[in-house]
């Protein structure tokens, strides 16, 4: 089971707890990292998040298909809410949505495989990774310095923090995005990442014309991507070039057209 993903999805939830009352007004208002999304905004993504992860909505085929666009659709039914309000919601759902996620943990619901819309279909267990990735990236690449707005210090990522993150991107990679991923790949490629979150991956591709990329414990190629785990977690999801922080040995022809096109949501 993933119960990591538990430990570092309430680790973060802490860390961010521990910043709200430090923001002040302004500083709420400020532009995120996060494209189009001010500081509030990205806490009220989170708390619609858990607010609909504790009382999911009824199915809508008027909403938008593309998760991206349904996050935005979510976060701008808060913009006309106070900086309170959209606090009080994540303060009263997040909690709930961890003590959810933990019971997801225990068999037999733990292997049961849920769809996440747009994201693709994941065992229940590794729901929590799916928090632990959310916070963590949001926290400290979109709301905290350097990237984002918020000048406060931070203690340094661990492995705990960082790995079941990666884990759960690595597990939404094959399924993300669908065909123009898939075709963008013909030959296998390792990520090798390092420091904290460390792990090493050969992603394999497609066998068939509906099949889709391969992800697998181990170095089985000669093209690698190295980077470290954290940069992985800002670059994969396009918040940064990932030519900034990868470097390619092998056939770097094999690697490029896959990091062009990756984008993990």
């Amino acid at each position: 089971m993933t119960c990591a993903g538990i430990a570092a999805a309430r680790s973060s939830t802490a860390q961010l707890a521990e910043i709200i009352p430090e923001v002040d007004d302004e500083q709420w208002e400020l532009p995120s990292a996060c494209a189009g999304w001010r500081v509030i905004d990205v806490v009220a993504h989170l708390a619609a998040l858990a607010s609909e992860a504790v009382d999911p909505p009824p199915p809508d085929p008027s909403l938008p298909k593309n998760r991206e666009r349904y996050h935005d659709l979510r976060v701008d039914q808060r913009r006309p809410w106070s900086h309170t309000q959209v606090l009080d919601e994540w303060r009263r759902s997040t909690p709930r949505q961890l003590d959810l996620l933990e019971a997801g943990q225990e068999p037999p619901a733990a292997d049961e495989p849920v769809e996440v819309p747009g994201l693709g279909t994941y065992p229940r267990h590794l729901l929590a990774n799916t928090m632990a990735f959310n916070v963590f990236c949001h926290l400290r690449n979109d709301m905290l310095a350097p990237d984002g707005p918020l000048p406060f210090a931070m203690p340094e990522p661990t492995d705990a923090e960082v790995a079941p993150a990666v884990d759960f991107m690595l597990a939404g990679l094959p399924q993300m995005q669908g065909p123009e991923l898939t075709a963008s790949l013909t030959r296998p490629l390792v990520l090798d990442l390092t420091g904290p979150g460390a792990t090493t991956v050969t992603v394999r591709p497609a066998t068939g014309p509906d099949g889709q990329l391969t992800v697998t414990a181990g170095a089985d190629a000669t093209t690698r991507v190295h980077s470290t785990a954290f940069d992985f977690i800002a670059w994969a999801t396009t918040r940064k070039p990932w030519r900034d922080h990868c470097r390619i040995t092998g056939d770097a022809s094999v690697a490029t057209p896959f990091l062009d096109c990756l984008d993990i949501i």
